[in-house]
């Protein structure tokens, strides 16, 4: 399969390539799939109730990658997709996923992608999803994620979340539920800016014993744009909850953080912290002494925010 330069353009964007990757891949364009490989190791079955696949991860699977890109081009289109991973025993991959919305047109183009984790004993994933929006018209860009993960024991699963960049509107929601030993460690980068909004929501279930979990947001708001961050730990055992939510503040941008810890056993350690500021004005001096205007001291010190 060859891609055009716009498709290679969003799958950097998104996934890092610029061509069809090695290892499994599935693509999908506009509501369909446009190219599929599977390895002896990694399997992808379309549904057949829904849209969507299934990806199957052979047990003592090791140094093996997915890739499961969406692309939006296509006018007033709303995508809905559901895809199902089952990661074997002692398995140890990576996983990238996100979109990307080119929006020329007038109408509204939206992806909603229902991604649900089946994680065996002691296997361990690398989750990368990037969501990206872009184009010319007036119609929104519209990402709405949803990631369920069921984590036996033993087992990790390792979350990198990022939106920086053209999406208009976004509701994430993430649910973990963590058996006996197990570990998740969910990192969220996010920019809004104009009038956008995003809304970010992690719940975890800490139910098995030295069950742990770190989350961490760091986000930036600018001029009339919203976000909103809620985080749910619940510790039902003798377990660990770490969430940190660093947000700066620009202009009439608007941010709310709302954290919640349940502690439902005696050895429950949870921790949340929050901090929402603005970026120091002695930084910015700082930097254009060394010869940056100030609009570029204030991009460094984001993007070094962001990273």
């Amino acid at each position: 399969m060859s891609l055009d330069s716009l498709e290679k353009h969003m799958l950097k964007q998104i996934a890092d390539i610029e061509e069809v990757p090695m290892g499994a891949y599935n693509i999908r364009k506009d509501g369909k799939g446009i190219a599929r490989n599977t390895t002896s190791n990694i399997d992808i079955v379309p549904k057949k109730d829904k849209p969507g696949i299934d990806i199957i991860i052979k047990e003592n699977t090791k140094n093996e990658s997915v890739h499961i890109p969406v692309i939006l081009t296509a006018e007033g289109l709303k995508d809905v997709v559901y895809n199902d991973f089952y990661i074997g025993k002692n398995a140890d991959v990576v996983i990238v996923a996100g979109c990307g919305i080119h929006n020329n047109y007038c109408e509204t183009s939206e992806h909603d992608g229902i991604h649900t984790f089946h994680l065996e004993e002691n296997c361990k994933v690398r989750y990368v999803e990037k969501h990206y929006g872009e184009g010319d018209g007036t119609g929104k860009r519209i990402l709405n994620p949803e990631t369920i993960i069921f984590q036996k024991k033993g087992s990790s699963f390792e979350m990198e979340t990022v939106q920086i960049k053209g999406v208009d509107s976004t509701v994430r929601n993430t649910v973990a539920h963590l058996e006996e030993d197990t570990n998740l460690v969910i990192t969220e980068r996010l920019m809004t800016h104009g009038t956008q909004h995003a809304k970010t929501s992690f719940e975890v279930n800490l139910n098995g014993e030295n069950s742990s979990t770190h989350v961490t947001s760091r986000s930036v708001a600018k001029e009339n744009s919203t976000q909103e961050f809620i985080s749910k730990v619940i510790g039902n055992t003798k377990s660990f909850g770490h969430v940190e939510c660093d947000a700066i503040i620009m202009d009439k941008a608007k941010v709310i953080s709302t954290p919640e810890i349940v502690a439902n056993h005696l050895d429950a350690n949870l921790i949340h912290e929050a901090a929402i500021g603005k970026i120091a004005g002695d930084q910015i001096i700082k930097l254009m002494t060394l010869g940056l205007t100030e609009q570029e001291a204030e991009e460094q010190i984001i993007n070094g925010f962001l990273k």
